[in-house]
């Protein structure tokens, strides 16, 4: 049970890291909900694109499967730059379209609303995919499940959470303020955990003790 606990607990904070900014864009999503980009095309689309970046960092754990789980820790390094990366002065943020209106194909599930905002989830999460090759690489069956469907929750949470942001402005500055100045640690930390776990530093020598 134990295990399970802090599986859950690492996935939630993992997933709270590394979409800060993208609660802030489904936030202007919402806020631009009208007759014809309606909630549900944030909400699938959200899941679309995320499945996507799932699907793009879980053949990490299956190479897992195969080579050496020291090895595998050397992923780890991978979080640790992206928060170091992310101390470093931002030039630019990701600009989110204010209209993401389709033309005039429609489909009840799948409108170009919807591929709209799975594409900007996806193009926005090339960071998650640095944090989840490891992570991913790094467990095993039951935590890789464990894993993905507290993401899988947690998507549920951002989308609802977003939606009540959309009327609350000050929220959304408060986020935009002081989310970029948490990550970077949290991600820094990941890192860190990932080699200790994995016992990547073995390899180094002036980590062996005898």
């Amino acid at each position: 049970m134990e295990w399970l606990i802090g599986t859950v607990a690492l996935a939630i904070t993992i997933f709270t890291a590394t979409n800060i900014d993208d609660i802030l864009v489904l936030t202007i999503f919402f806020a631009q909900v009208d007759s014809k980009f309606r909630p549900r095309h944030i909400v699938i689309g959200q899941y679309l694109g995320f499945t996507a970046l799932i699907l793009a960092s879980l053949p990490a754990y299956f190479g897992a499967l195969i080579i050496d789980r020291k090895l595998i820790g050397l992923l780890g390094i991978l979080p640790i730059a992206i928060g170091i990366k992310h101390l470093l002065p931002k030039e630019e943020k990701l600009t989110v379209q204010t209209h993401p209106h389709g033309g005039k194909k429609k489909s009840l599930w799948l409108a170009p609303q919807t591929y709209h905002v799975a594409v900007v989830t996806f193009a926005n999460g090339g960071d998650n995919i640095g944090v989840y090759v490891p992570l991913f690489a790094s467990s095993n069956a039951a935590t890789l499940s464990v894993t993905i469907a507290t993401f899988l929750v947690m998507i549920a949470i951002w989308c609802y959470a977003a939606f009540q942001f959309s009327s609350h402005p000050a929220i959304t500055k408060f986020l935009e303020k002081y989310g970029d100045a948490i990550v970077p640690f949290v991600l820094i930390a990941l890192g860190i955990y990932i080699l200790y776990e994995s016992q990547t530093y073995q390899l180094f020598p002036f980590f062996s003790f005898k």
